[in-house]
């Protein structure tokens, strides 16, 4: 039987496998021209690492902050169903809606979906959602210290680094073969057109196929 307990000391060990993520993204948003207060306050405020990677990935290649704005709302999009979906278990006024939309990210939503009743629901949810962010912001100031010092991130093989955190987030969602062909076909879309598109395109144009497939295929349930 899942007890209080131990859905915490969970939550608390997803939050520091994951909020470790904001030392990489740190260094990276410093290193690639950002301010030490910019990172931060992109911390603070978008809360969502996928979308934060991407954005600086962007501008580290040289893409316009607008298209990189745009590709961070895209991924990060899909926060607004996972808030639907807890609405009803997390049994919230809409007051305590309104200050807990923040926290609604891949990590708190899973962790907080499974429980069986809606006080472990709550449980999952905040733990995982708190100590995620509080370790992230962290992280992330003191990775954008490491990030001033350090300087061109090309130099030290920093720019290849976006992408590998990028992926290190987006690994452990594919949980299905279905998802993973397709996120392989997105990516192979976005490599396609690289050659023909300005810096920071085709990863809204891979995102975008990869939406389109997903909605269009289902795979079919067994009997």
């Amino acid at each position: 039987m899942t007890t209080d307990r131990s859905i915490v000391i969970d939550s608390i060990g997803v939050g520091l496998a994951t909020g470790a993520y904001g030392l990489s993204f740190g260094t990276i948003s410093t290193a690639s021209g950002l301010s030490i207060a910019q990172t931060c306050v992109m911390s603070l405020l978008v809360f969502t690492g996928a979308s934060q990677f991407a954005f600086i990935g962007i501008i580290a290649s040289g893409g316009n902050p607008i298209t990189g704005a745009f590709t961070a709302v895209l991924l990060s999009s899909r926060n607004m169903f996972y808030g639907v979906s807890l609405a009803r278990r997390l049994q919230l006024t809409g007051t305590q809606r309104l200050a807990s939309a923040h926290f609604v990210i891949d990590e708190s939503t899973a962790m907080a979906v499974t429980r069986a009743t809606s006080r472990q629901t709550r449980l999952g949810f905040y733990w995982t959602g708190v100590s995620i962010f509080v370790l992230w912001n962290l992280t992330t100031f003191l990775g954008a210290l490491a990030g001033t010092a350090i300087g061109r991130p090309e130099t030290y093989g920093l720019d290849a680094a976006v992408g590998a955190a990028f992926l290190g987030l987006l690994w452990p969602r594919l949980t299905s073969w279905h998802a993973r062909i397709v996120a392989l076909i997105g990516a192979a879309v976005a490599l396609g057109v690289v050659p023909v598109t300005a810096a920071g395109l085709p990863i809204i144009v891979g995102g975008g196929a990869a939406v389109v497939l997903g909605m269009l295929w289902r795979p079919r349930s067994r009997a």
